[in-house]
């Protein structure tokens, strides 16, 4: 059987977006908020918010017990530190801690993460069979032959 370890990441995350259940849906506020601080703009796909849903289960699933904090870090990015009068280095910014903190939410809500008191977040039994299931649907979709040891 296979694991979310043995498909390639954008595959599982694509495939377990379709899968989400309905009330992983985006709010209102969403559509002008940025990921992070080193964007310019908020995200331009119509299908963001259960990506990122996605893919946070994914994470959450791989690391174990993890925080918003360390989530935020994860999802960060790079801001430019040069203007126009004087040249610095990049530095690392953090992403949106209130995107990941509703999007959790809302797949606590679904009963595919729990709360670990003074832990963080981790990963139901039913947000693992979610994982492991679509994980088999997409290696079984995938026309990679190194992959083929897995199936």
């Amino acid at each position: 059987m296979a694991t979310l370890y043995d498909v390639p990441a954008n595959e599982l995350i694509a495939a377990v977006a379709a899968e989400l259940p309905d009330s992983v849906e985006e709010p209102d506020w969403a559509r002008f908020a940025k990921t992070g601080m080193s964007r310019e703009l908020p995200p331009e796909q119509d299908d963001f918010w259960r990506t990122r849903a996605a893919s946070l289960l994914r994470r959450v699933a791989i690391d174990g017990e993890i925080g918003v904090d360390r989530l935020t870090t994860a999802y960060g990015g790079s801001k430019g530190g040069s203007n126009r009068y004087t040249v610095a280095p990049t530095k690392s910014t953090e992403g949106s801690g209130k995107i990941i903190r509703t999007a959790l939410q809302q797949l606590e809500e679904e009963g595919l993460v729990e709360t670990a008191e003074g832990e963080g977040r981790r990963v139901t039994p039913e947000g693992r069979s979610l994982l492991d299931e679509t994980a088999g649907d997409v290696l079984a979709d995938l026309d990679r032959p190194e992959l083929e040891r897995y199936a």
